[in-house]
């Protein structure tokens, strides 16, 4: 018995020499655990050469009384460059904006009717009326004759296909006279055009077809001819 009171009184002593556990909330070891993160934040700004952005104040439902309104409009205000405005009934009332000097008044229903009544713009309509002029239409002119063959006319008159000969050519007319001289021509209708005009079909003095089927330098009727088909339709 002696035995365990005395094991007894050595845990006790050995319990009242130990230190006490510091408390190891939030807090320990500096002041305030929001003011430790704000220079915290603050510190990594400047190392990585950011701009400290402080964080948004506590949103309460409270309302704020004047005072305060007052005093965050202003700061709001300040920030945003702009200067502050007061709300009070002693303001002035903003300035009515008007029409700049030059713009016409045409749109300005108050300043038309100064200035003429409904029975003047009638009679103005009436007189602006008056003084139109009616052009009749007239048929269309007729075709000179200098300009030349009408190879549209010429296309629908034909029927052969082409490659088909219908004229006699002469052994002169080869392949190579025939690409030479198609070369002199911008296209093929300007080419069929002057081969009609120098006595084709029935004659080929340059060249132009040798194939002797009426058609100069590739040139096809084929497509004048479905024009007039599609119309027909």
């Amino acid at each position: 018995m002696k035995r365990i009171i005395l094991c007894g009184a050595a845990v006790a002593a050995l319990s009242a020499c130990q230190p006490s556990v510091p408390d190891s909330a939030a807090g320990v070891g500096f002041g305030d655990y929001g003011a430790y993160q704000q220079e915290r934040a603050q510190r990594d700004a400047a190392l990585t050469g950011g701009q400290y952005v402080p964080p948004p104040a506590t949103v309460t439902a409270t309302p704020l009384d004047g005072t305060e309104a007052q005093a965050a409009a202003q700061a709001r205000a300040l920030n945003s460059g702009v200067d502050p405005v007061n709300a009070s009934p002693q303001n002035p009332a903003p300035a009515v904006v008007t029409n700049s000097v030059g713009l016409s008044g045409e749109n300005d229903f108050a300043a038309v009717s100064n200035q003429r009544t409904i029975k003047d713009d009638a009679a103005r309509i009436a007189q602006n009326r008056a003084q139109y002029t009616v052009v009749q239409p007239t048929e269309l002119p007729s075709r000179p004759g200098t300009t030349g063959p009408n190879i549209v006319e010429f296309a629908l008159a034909t029927d052969n296909p082409k490659g088909v000969q219908l004229y006699k050519r002469s052994s002169l007319s080869g392949e190579a006279r025939y690409v030479r001289a198609c070369r002199a021509y911008e296209s093929s209708d300007m080419a069929q055009i002057d081969f009609l005009s120098n006595g084709g079909p029935e004659r080929d003095r340059k060249g132009v077809d040798p194939d002797g089927d009426g058609y100069a330098c590739d040139w096809d009727p084929a497509p004048f001819r479905l024009v007039r088909q599609g119309a027909g339709n």
